[in-house]
């Protein structure tokens, strides 16, 4: 290949830009073959969009390739970019040239043209990729991840690294997958160490030299848990503001839903027209009003007063005290406000030491964002900077400080009011496609029993 030259053209770009009359080379897999005494067909796809490049082979490249021309099969055609008389198109490629990369057995291949559901797929997470619905969940998934970093940078926000490898457990509950080697789990570090359940702790320290910080990557819970919304391995943004309060808080949350929401469906109008089309009728509409109105604000003890005026039957119990479940949630935003909703002001014994206890000492300056479909997206709050305050909150639940001893010494040295939320990166993608399992919005997703690929 000559210097400089383009490895290839993306199918994308040439359904763009190439013009009638010009000469291609598009390289894919093939998605269905035809083939017939006057014409023969070939619709590619390469993973940049998910429209399908069409082909139309002569007689004399069919005879050479045409049984090797099935279902998977990776390719090379070129030929002259024509219009096209079909009704699905309006150009394809007038092939003269045609070369197999790879070779797909079209009779054991696993993919099949009849439809596969979901399930079966996430046993071929190697393959399904290379299904209509994850190829835009894909697509769609980075277009979310650039939007978000998009978003900060343009505030000033700094990236921020945070360990994945911990001797701390930021929220408190236990559940953390251990860190182990042939010497003991203590011999290597040390002390006991953890995958990290979360990046907010550690990233306290930078916004208390930075200011305006986020971390997004990668996070592990032990929980044992099966449900749709739920993974042992998944993906947090978390940013992380000094001198600022929980209104500071939900203002950033509120303009950050927004931004991502808007500039990701703007930026991918054609795979959001196929989950809207495929996997979840109405889902563009409903996404496009919720971001088109202020979001509602309450506190829990509205949320509650709200929950038992409702007049609706709910399995789990409502009141003071009462943890909100996700019927509630959805109740909340679904029927009651009919847009997402903040809630803010939780008892302070359901939530992390770090809360800020708010003068009542009954609640802390904590807030959920939910949302129709699916509830909580979004958890923050303003931690709590004063010392002896988080000492004596710590002691109340019997945390011993030594592990903290940093955490605590922040509070000792230019100390500021600070807060920030954590967003489920996948449960945000959920949201916005209609993917009802978060099992289908993670690339080689991990469960309880499955870490199979």
């Amino acid at each position: 290949m000559p210097h400089g030259t383009a490895r290839r053209t993306p199918i994308k770009t040439l359904l763009a830009a190439a013009t009638p009359g010009e000469r291609v080379v598009a390289t894919g897999w093939v998605r269905t073959s035809r083939f017939s005494k006057n014409v023969n067909f070939l619709e590619l796809y390469d993973g940049s969009t998910p429209r399908k490049l069409q082909v139309v082979i002569g007689a004399d490249l069919a005879l050479i390739h045409q049984a090797r021309l099935g279902t998977g099969a990776a390719v090379q055609v070129s030929g002259q970019w024509v219009a096209s008389p079909g009704a699905e198109q309006s150009v394809e490629i007038l092939a003269d040239d045609l070369a197999i990369i790879g070779d797909s057995d079209p009779t054991h291949y696993p993919l099949q043209k009849k439809r596969t559901s979901l399930e079966d797929l996430r046993t071929k997470a190697h393959l399904r990729p290379r299904a209509n619905t994850f190829q835009s969940v894909f697509r769609v998934r980075h277009q979310l991840a650039w939007q978000i970093h998009r978003f900060f940078h343009e505030r000033g926000f700094l990236w921020i690294h945070t360990p994945i490898l911990t001797g701390s457990d930021a929220e408190g509950a236990g559940e953390l997958f251990a860190v182990s080697t042939p010497e003991g789990p203590e011999a290597f570090f040390g002390k006991k160490t953890f995958l990290s359940v979360s990046g907010q702790l550690e990233v306290e320290c930078l916004a208390q030299s930075h200011t305006d910080v986020y971390t997004f990557g990668p996070t592990f819970r032990a929980e044992n848990s099966n449900t749709p919304r739920h993974a042992s391995e998944f993906w947090m943004i978390e940013p992380e503001m000094a001198f600022a309060s929980l209104d500071d808080v939900i203002a950033l949350a509120e303009d950050f839903v927004r931004q991502v929401a808007r500039e990701t469906i703007a930026a991918c109008p054609d795979d959001f027209a196929f989950f809207d089309a495929h996997l979840s009728p109405g889902v563009l509409a409903a996404v496009s009003a919720a971001i088109a109105q202020p979001f509602a604000r309450i506190t829990y003890t509205e949320a509650q007063q709200i929950l038992a005026a409702s007049g609706k039957t709910f399995e789990y119990p409502i009141g003071w005290g009462e943890s909100l479940q996700s019927e509630h949630e959805r109740y909340l935003a679904e029927e009651h406000f009919k847009r997402p909703v903040f809630v803010t002001n939780y008892p302070v014994a359901q939530k992390a030491f770090y809360m800020r206890l708010d003068d009542d000492g009954r609640t802390v300056a904590a807030t959920d964002l939910l949302v129709p479909r699916l509830g909580e997206i979004i958890g923050g709050s303003q931690r709590e900077e004063r010392l002896d305050v988080l000492e004596r909150r710590m002691g109340e639940l019997g945390m011993h400080p030594e592990p903290l001893w940093w955490y605590l010494d922040l509070r000792r040295w230019g100390t500021t009011p600070h807060g920030g939320f954590g967003l489920g990166f996948e449960r945000m993608l959920m949201w916005l496609t209609g993917i009802a399992n978060i099992r289908d919005a993670i690339p080689f997703p991990r469960t309880p029993g499955n870490a199979e690929f």
